[in-house]
Formats: structure tokens, C-alpha cells, sequence
């Protein structure tokens, strides 16, 4: 009896391919705390996963977002790249996962709610520029996730169909917006979010981390 194989599998980066979400957190941190206002670094992390423009809403209001919203958002993205992005480092094994993916046949896509500039820098941080078929970032698209315009665009990218690929995240946001496009999520636990929380948003299985899921590639819906 012939198994009908996904065709493709779209990763999420921070928190999922790389240990980044920390970093994150802290940057938001500061720049909301810069600009006046009292986020503590725990209220940040739980929003990591989103976009800027998903991110921002949960913590200004709408009038404190047209006054100084925009400038927040890229005074936290300079202060990211100049001080927390030479410390991102990938998880175990992220390249030996793609290789694997790829060697099953299965077209590999990113799917982040990064800035395309900042995407740009991960792929290279994680080693796998050259194992990638398709990117979308958060500059792609008019809302990020948990909204599906991410995974929508790369999959008309990759010319494949929502039910046709496995997404790979971190955060509730990654499998609520793949849902929402009709995309099955596995979710993986180094990014801080519990596994509880990962079922709830729609998570069907979840691993540890990528290096799990290369070593039991073959009970997951990657091969399956």
C-alpha cells in the first residue's frame, strides 16, 4: 500500500533551528522598558514567535503605537543585531536534520516572522543556506504570525498545498498559523514553550529539539 509522503517541510527559525528566543526576549526587553514602558523580560518572552507587528499591540496602546511604534521597532532591531545577534547558535544537529529531509525527498522552506535581513544572517548562523528551497519573513507578508500569511506565501512559493507539508516550530504562534493554512505541525521544546501549550495550538507530535528529530526521523510525519 502506497503512503502518501508530505511533500515538503517548512521550519520556523528562532527558537526551533536556533537558540535564539532568549535573545529576543532580552531586546524587546529593553527596548519597550527604553521607550517607556514597564515589560518585564518574562511578558516579552511569552510573545516571542510573533512578528513586530503582533508583538507591539499586546503592549501599547493604540496611541502610544502611532507616536513611537515604528521607532521602537527599529531601535529593537538595531540594538538586536548589534548586541544579542553574534550570540545566536543553532541547536544540535540542525543541518543533519535538513540533509535528512532532503535526502527523503521532501522540498525545504522557511517560514519566520523575522525581518528578511535578519533571516538572511540565521541561514547563515545555522549552516544551511545552501539546503533551503524557499524563505518567507515577516517583510513578505502584511501580518505575521499567528496569522497564516507566512505559510501561505511559501507554499505558493514550493507550488505545494497546505496539506501537502509539515511545519517545524517552536511556538504556539508557528502551529496556530500553519493550521490556519491547512499545514500539520510537529513542535519542538527548545524554545521554552511546554508541550502542553504546543498540543493546545495544534501541535500533533512534539520532540525535545532537531536533533530528536533526526534521530527518530522515521516515526515522524516527516516520513510519514
Amino acid at each position: 500500500m502506497e503512503v502518501d509522503l508530505p511533500h515538503a517541510a517548512i521550519f520556523d527559525l528562532d527558537g526551533t533551528l536556533l537558540d535564539s528566543v532568549d535573545l529576543h526576549a532580552i531586546a524587546w526587553h529593553e527596548a519597550m522598558v527604553k521607550f517607556g514602558h514597564d515589560v518585564s523580560f518574562e511578558q516579552a518572552r511569552s510573545q516571542i514567535g510573533k512578528g513586530g507587528d503582533k508583538l507591539i499591540p499586546v503592549f501599547l496602546s493604540q496611541e502610544a503605537q502611532r507616536d513611537h511604534g515604528q521607532e521602537l521597532d527599529a531601535w529593537r532591531s538595531e540594538h538586536f543585531k548589534a548586541k544579542y545577534l553574534p550570540l545566536i547558535r543553532p541547536f544540535s544537529a540542525v543541518p543533519d536534520l535538513l540533509k535528512r529531509s532532503r535526502d527523503a525527498g521532501l522540498r525545504i522552506a522557511i517560514a519566520s516572522s523575522a525581518k528578511k535581513d535578519e533571516l538572511e544572517n540565521y541561514l547563515d548562523i545555522a549552516s544551511i543556506t545552501k539546503l533551503v528551497d524557499a524563505t518567507t519573513s515577516s517583510d513578505d507578508v502584511e501580518e505575521s504570525k499567528p496569522e497564516p500569511d507566512i505559510f501561505e506565501v511559501v507554499l505558493k512559493k514550493l507550488k505545494v498545498d497546505g496539506e501537502d507539508a509539515v511545519a517545524i516550530g517552536d511556538s504556539p504562534y508557528d502551529a496556530e498559523a500553519a493550521g490556519k493554512a491547512t499545514v500539520r505541525t510537529i513542535g519542538v521544546l527548545c524554545g521554552g514553550f511546554t508541550e502542553k501549550e504546543l498540543r493546545a495550538a495544534g501541535c500533533i507530535d512534539v520532540y525535545p529539539g532537531p536533533a530528536a528529530l533526526f534521530a527518530c526521523f522515521l516515526e515522524t510525519l516527516l516520513a510519514k
